[in-house]
């Protein structure tokens, strides 16, 4: 008899969202890991191993989500597709350009996952082709082919990478299925617990962050085009990303650990002074941010879906500082973390909204940090490393989406941010603006030889930022002192007829 429950509020979310919101002509939901082989071989069947014990040892990678139209709940069945799960047929690239195709296909392939059957995980080698001299051995994965790992995001989060390429490479060296204690907790057992939690502190908690503000307000943000709240998005994106040098990084860096804030916390005041300036004005700001959710030890082992997505609302004068700003973000952020867990479904029902109607849905702020034994992953004398294909492979879960990207492991570029907007809205010629417009803003408060006075930015208003970009102000002097005598002119002509 197959282990049964309702789904997570996460795994609902999702399911509703991929249902309703989004067309069904691309995959928005497919979680992509790519990795190249940069040092020895992998065997395949070794690998093949590796992949079933793992999906044996977490259940919710072999999990089905089926709709009960009897009851109108979302349920979920563990399967036994750990013991036929198979690689999928491989496909070949000669050059990089075709494998960014194959690996953005692979993305937005709406038929790679199927929740009904409980298909949500999925593993494909890409082979670079090789000149008909070389010796080809089918049984290994060679120098610069390419293992394609992805997993449906109802069944997975960023969390859960760790947890899966830790027990991968432990069941890949030992080389034999490895048998896991029944009694294991599995991600089915915490959706029972998460039904069973006292919320009713975390509601009122909610509901005060939310009093009197329109959750069906837009941010003015400077779209090209307009869009139905009850319209499918398309899903697809228009990315700029913009690496800041090792100089402006340390300043960010120096700044959070001098003022006892987090990079994400730091990041996120400095998305809501951006904002501000963005829409001309706008003081009471609600965008949503992801919180892992991970509140409990027994959770940090599991693999699955806990990430919350919830409401960020601020409320701050325009004549604060950045560092005024800073402190109150912070506030803000350990607030919220105490009630991370009240589910964002019931914050909707709070307010009599559907999932469709909140807008502040449609902005997000995210701020990930690369751990260095993600970016690279050995197996037994084999090394694979992480290709750089996200930018290529991006789709718009969210029409505005703004996300720091902090990798310690690189030279240069350290810190970078990533604008991932809808085309549903924005035009690409927008989005490289929008995203120059935050670097321009970004230097003025981090950098302090931006400035000839050389004023601290971070104790100057917030109002009296710029987002203005350098040719911009020049163009406007220009304007200015060009005009002005042909304006005297016409008028002293005027005066004389």
């Amino acid at each position: 008899m197959k282990l049964s429950g309702v789904a997570s509020f996460a795994q609902q979310r999702i399911f509703l969202d991929e249902q309703v919101r989004f067309s069904s002509e691309i995959a928005i939901y497919n979680e992509l890991i790519v990795l190249q082989v940069v040092k020895g071989s992998l065997s395949i069947n070794r690998l093949l191993i590796a992949l079933r014990s793992v999906l044996q040892k977490h259940a919710v990678l072999r999990t089905s989500l089926i709709f009960n139209n009897e009851d109108n709940t979302l349920k979920q069945y563990v399967t036994d597709k750990h013991e036929t799960f198979t690689l999928v047929n491989e496909q070949t690239f000669n050059h990089e350009d075709e494998l960014l195709d194959i690996i953005y296909q692979i993305t937005v392939d709406p038929n790679l996952f199927d929740l009904y059957d409980g298909r949500v995980f999925h593993c494909q080698i890409l082979r670079q082709k090789r000149l008909t001299s070389e010796n080809s051995d089918n049984q290994y994965i060679g120098d610069s082919d390419v293992l394609a790992i992805a997993f449906h995001h109802a069944a997975y989060d960023r969390s859960s990478r760790q947890i899966f390429f830790n027990d991968m490479c432990i069941a890949y060296n030992s080389n034999i299925i490895i048998k896991f204690d029944d009694e294991l907790l599995q991600y089915i057992d915490y959706t029972v617990y998460e039904q069973q939690m006292n919320i009713s502190s975390s509601r009122q908690f909610w509901n005060l962050q939310l009093e009197g503000y329109n959750l069906q307000h837009p941010l003015l943000l400077p779209v090209d085009h307009h869009r139905s709240s009850s319209d499918q998005r398309a899903g697809l994106a228009t990315v700029a990303q913009i690496y800041f040098d090792n100089d402006v990084t340390t300043a960010f860096l120096h700044y959070a650990s001098s003022h006892q804030v987090s990079p994400f916390q730091l990041g996120l005041a400095t998305f809501y002074a951006f904002l501000f300036k963005l829409t001309h004005g706008q003081n009471d700001l609600c965008i949503s941010c992801l919180n892992a959710n991970r509140y409990r030890p027994e959770l940090e082992e599991m693999i699955g879906m806990f990430v919350a997505t919830l409401p960020y609302r601020i409320q701050f004068d325009s004549q604060w500082s950045f560092d005024e700003l800073v402190k109150h973000v912070r506030e803000k952020c350990l607030s919220i973390l105490e009630h991370s867990h009240y589910p964002l479904q019931h914050i909707l029902a709070d307010s009599r909204l559907n999932q469709s109607k909140a807008l502040f849905l449609e902005t997000m702020f995210d701020f990930i940090t690369v751990a260095a034994e993600i970016d690279q992953i050995s197996f037994d004398g084999a090394t694979l490393k992480q290709f750089p294909s996200q930018r290529s492979s991006e789709v718009a879960k969210f029409d505005f989406m703004f996300m720091f990207v902090y990798n310690p492991t690189l030279d240069d570029g350290k810190l970078s941010y990533r604008l991932i907007c809808s085309e549903d809205l924005f035009d690409e010629t927008t989005v490289v603006t929008i995203a120059r417009r935050f670097e321009h803003f970004f230097f003025q408060i981090f950098t302090s030889n931006f400035n000839t006075a050389e004023i601290d930015q971070s104790v100057l208003s917030i109002n009296k930022t710029s987002i203005i970009l350098p040719e911009e102000a020049q163009e406007i002097q220009n304007v200015v002192f060009s005009r002005l005598p042909n304006i005297l002119n016409e008028g002293m002509l005027f005066s004389i007829f």
